[in-house]
């Protein structure tokens, strides 16, 4: 039984403090967040790895969400209810981002990261069955929504991603109830704004969109950190 506290990491044999225990509740220290995902970011992808003091924000409001700080999340206008739509420029940092954040809440239940292209590929092979088998109740994050190419089976054109993340809605308002409050999660990054997703998806999807996700969106002008 793993009766570590949710709020402080081991890592190496280094202990990571992101809050103290205040009864039964945590209250975290943004700061000492900040430190434990740079050496974390560091451990997964390399020396090189740094927290860019102009993407703060964005970080701030990823991990309110992520820690269900329902008081903040409340004033910046983010539903822990929803999944994330991480939205950003080639190389800005938003795969790292959303595979480094899972470890900041060990407690909670984690989320597969896939490239949506990954996802059009096997649609080719297989077919429909891979729409139905993300249509389930695990959490996942899509990769890169938008740059994959249309699905094709047996001659058939299908807007393979348009079509899961309509299967993933209908999951999150069957399961977002009361007593199932938290729902099931989706989560994607992606580089088109707005009225490319519209382009990309049609106004139905970008409808649900807007009901499946909150978004969190980098500056348009933010530097590719891959240079």
């Amino acid at each position: 039984m793993n009766t570590q506290p949710p709020h402080i990491i081991i890592e190496k044999g280094v202990e990571y403090h992101l809050g103290t225990l205040q009864g039964d509740t945590i209250q975290y220290d943004f700061q000492k967040i900040l430190i434990y995902l740079d050496h974390k970011g560091k451990m997964l992808f390399g020396k090189n790895f740094k927290i860019y003091e102009e993407d703060e924000v964005v970080l701030y409001k990823l991990c309110i969400y992520f820690i269900r700080d329902f008081e903040a999340c409340k004033k910046l206008e983010i539903d822990p209810n929803k999944g994330i739509l991480l939205s950003g420029p080639v190389g800005c940092g938003k795969t790292s981002l959303m595979k480094l954040l899972r470890y900041v809440v060990p407690h909670h239940k984690p989320y597969e990261l896939i490239p949506a292209r990954n996802i059009t590929f096997t649609f080719n092979n297989i077919g429909y069955k891979i729409i139905e088998e993300y249509g389930n109740s695990s959490f996942y994050c899509f990769d890169d929504l938008g740059v994959e190419t249309t699905g094709r089976h047996f001659g058939k054109d299908c807007n393979v991603m348009g079509e899961i993340l309509l299967s993933r809605y209908d999951l999150f308002i069957k399961t977002c109830h009361p007593e199932h409050s938290r729902g099931v999660k989706t989560h994607a990054t992606t580089n088109l704004n707005a009225q490319e997703l519209e382009d990309r998806y049609g106004n139905r999807v970008r409808s649900r969109m807007r009901q499946l996700f909150n978004l969190i969106a980098f500056d348009k002008e933010s530097v590719d950190k891959r240079n």
